[in-house]
């Protein structure tokens, strides 16, 4: 083995190492998801050196520089206050969903006029209109990291593959007896897509050729949200039958069913290090279950209403969640203790994030506003208003100095 060079990787904090094997160029990372502008690099160096051979003592002072540049980034001040830099009138008819590419470059819209739209975040310039779905567009994604292929999935039964760089439809993929609805994801190496419908399957597709590698049978009401784990071998998938799957990627086999809610799943997310599985539900508690054994460790309760959405900062220590009792939540992961309470929206919360830091929290309601909040004391730092009808997507960026709104007024909404 032969270390070719390093890649910074600035959320979550970690060092990339390319190297050379038997004469093929792999990667594998470094992760240092505890680390802080406090922490001692001789002893992380140290400790570093001692798990992981391709640092070599004449490479110690490199991996110093990377990580003391970290440490900078996770050091500076947040103070930033965002303001509209566009609004673009993106469709004819309401938009579904908004997503940005990995760098934040560029951005997609789906929308009930059949079509997605591929934006860049700089000028708010439409810089491609995908068109051929006979439904709504409901599902978008880019296969991050790479950024260079869009998947969309549609009412009309089908999901497509599409170049971003030049809207150009590379795949349709066919199957499904009945609507694709909410979800759809790329694994991590973008080589496979999974789609979940209201046929009560999800269905794993090759991007290379637009085959169908695999249908995952076993629930008995419609899959409403899918997730991949970091790695790519495990996928989860969350159904109105108040179930939630975990699959085995080679195999495509069922290994877990995660029992224990008592209504339908409306979000699943796997944390940074695999370790943890959140759930949010309609039963209005959120979920969090040990990954690899599939047992519930802590249930996340004190909402008053359906639980939307669920995510975890990039640490996976702590969970927010949205609720359409108006309020969200943050709780610690593994304790189940919540840390903040996040009041003020006049209307349900149907998406929410942090940003890549960690120390801010995104929602999105149907009051028109999206708003920014402190994680940690769950203070309202600043309301996005303007939408004249109700948020139901948000999104930041990777360096998190930029946010998207997607609105049923047919709008998305550029903030920096």
């Amino acid at each position: 083995m032969k270390l070719k060079r390093f890649l910074l990787r600035y959320y979550p904090p970690g060092i990339i190492l390319e190297y050379e094997k038997g004469g093929e160029l792999k990667t594998r990372s470094i992760d240092l998801l505890d680390l802080s502008p406090d922490t001692d690099t001789e002893e992380l160096i140290a400790e570093i050196r001692r798990t992981e051979p391709l640092i070599t003592a004449s490479r110690a002072d490199q991996v110093k520089h990377l990580v003391h540049r970290l440490q900078e980034k996770l050091g500076q001040q947040e103070d930033r206050r965002f303001y509209l830099f566009k609004a673009l009138q993106a469709h004819i008819l309401p938009l579904t969903n908004v997503a940005f590419n990995k760098s934040g470059a560029s951005f997609i819209t789906g929308s009930y006029d059949r079509t997605c739209k591929i934006w860049d975040t700089v000028s708010g310039e439409e810089l491609h209109t995908l068109e051929g779905h006979r439904n709504v567009v409901y599902a978008i994604a880019f296969n991050n990291p790479y950024g260079d292929k869009i998947a969309t999935g549609s009412f009309d039964k089908t999901c497509k593959l599409w170049s971003a760089e030049t809207g150009k439809c590379y795949h349709t993929f066919r199957g499904h007896t009945a609507e694709i609805p909410v979800c759809l994801a790329f694994n991590p190496q973008s080589t496979m897509l999974a789609t979940g419908s209201m046929d009560t399957t999800a269905k794993l597709w090759d991007i290379q050729t637009g085959e169908e590698m695999a249908t995952l049978n076993g629930h008995s009401a419609e899959i409403i949200a899918l997730a991949f784990n970091t790695v790519g071998d495990r996928l989860v998938t969350g159904s109105f039958d108040h179930t939630v799957s975990m699959w085995d990627i080679p195999s495509a086999r069922r290994v877990h069913t995660l029992i224990g809610h008592r209504g339908e799943i409306s979000s699943v997310q796997f944390n940074w290090n695999c370790a943890f599985i959140a759930t949010g539900s309609m039963d209005k508690t959120c979920k969090v279950w040990d990954a690899h054994s599939g047992k519930c460790l802590v249930t996340l309760a004190g909402h008053g209403d359906e639980v939307l959405d669920v995510c975890f900062d990039f640490t996976g220590q702590f969970v927010a969640t949205a609720s359409a009792d108006g309020t969200a939540r943050v709780y610690r992961a593994a304790s189940g203790e919540c840390t903040a309470r996040l009041q003020g929206h006049e209307g349900e919360i149907s998406k929410i994030c942090f940003n890549p830091r960690g120390t801010r929290v995104l929602t999105a309601s149907a009051d028109k506003t999206a708003r920014l909040w402190d994680a940690a004391s769950g203070v309202c730092l600043q309301v996005l208003e303007g939408h004249t009808d109700e948020i139901f997507s948000s999104a930041f960026n990777y360096e998190g100095d930029t946010i998207i709104t997607g609105s049923k007024d047919n709008t998305c909404r550029i903030w920096r």
